[in-house]
């Protein structure tokens, strides 16, 4: 985080979900996980312009609103509510924050949840850090499952809706290419196209004890990593699967799916061969919709 007084500057990271099992369904409708979670350096910026009166979000990109739907007003209003029932003094009333969108919008790889997480770790450095990280973990989880992640910024395993986090012990170095293939997935349909009873393979080793990697990753392709929200995702949304298909066959390895889509990921041990990979696809997809991105995996910046 930078700044002065009346100005914040932060980075808000993405996040891969290297594996991803749904292991339960609540009365309440919610699916329960068991994912391993990990930042990654593709960033949104965001710039918090302290004073005046009220919050308001300000993004060119079209699928991002500017109302106090979008998280991140949502995250500020909650900050000073809860700051203001305990007596604590802000140094300001309201505020302008601005979302410089690089993270592709319902592509599984958390913009929303990084935005609103990183304005309320900034707001609490502006007022004197008068919340703890576990504090603003809990209000984070008011506004979304994969907030506390953002907000504790480190790999982790996630069990429960996603938000019981185990963190996760050092990853080797890791780099990704990442590819939007255009398309908005809602999470809510392709959860709810999932077949639960089908598509359940309890074969998974569940590590809740250790902070350890259940498998190895000294090796290029990912092809231990699975995820159960993918076929449901790419029955929606056609253009996810033969996405993929292209990319494996463009890049000789195995390709997976972020989250509820529609972002896909291959892995790769060094940054030089990522690299290759990188500019291979950039060739290939210059218009037609899709985008690419290179980003080293377990860290918020290269």
């Amino acid at each position: 985080m930078a700044g002065s007084a009346g100005r914040v500057s932060l980075i808000s990271p993405a996040k891969l979900n290297l594996f991803l099992y749904v292991t339960g369904k609540r009365d309440n409708g919610f699916h329960e996980l068991y994912s391993l979670m990990v930042p990654v350096s593709l960033s949104d910026r965001l710039v918090i312009e302290l004073g005046g009166h009220g919050i308001r979000a300000v993004c060119e990109h079209p699928g991002v609103p500017e109302d106090k739907s979008n998280l991140v007003c949502r995250a500020a209003e909650r900050f000073m509510d809860v700051c203001r029932s305990r007596g604590i003094n802000l140094p300001f009333e309201g505020m302008r924050i601005i979302i410089e969108k690089n993270i592709p919008v319902g592509g599984g790889l958390g913009g929303g949840s990084s935005n609103a997480a990183s304005v309320l770790t900034g707001l609490n450095r502006v007022a004197g850090s008068p919340l703890t990280g576990t504090e603003l973990e809990q209000m984070g989880l008011a506004l979304g499952a994969d907030v506390p992640f953002f907000i504790s910024g480190r790999p982790a395993f996630a069990t429960g809706v996603g938000e019981i986090l185990q963190p996760c012990g050092d990853l080797p170095e890791i780099w990704a290419v990442i590819v939007s293939p255009g398309v908005f997935s809602s999470t809510v349909d392709v959860f709810k196209k999932l077949e639960f009873g089908l598509t359940f393979q309890p074969d998974y080793i569940m590590n809740t004890g250790s902070n350890a990697l259940p498998f190895d990753f000294g090796f290029d392709g990912g092809g231990e990593l699975h995820n159960d929200l993918e076929d449901p995702a790419c029955k929606l949304y056609p253009e996810i699967g033969s996405t993929k298909k292209e990319m494996e066959l463009l890049l000789q390895r195995k390709v997976h799916m972020s989250g509820s889509g529609s972002s896909l990921f291959a892995l790769y041990s060094g940054g030089e061969a990522a690299g290759a990979g990188y500019r291979l696809l950039s060739s290939r997809f210059p218009e037609s919709g899709k985008k690419v991105f290179l980003a080293r995996v377990g860290q918020a910046t290269i």
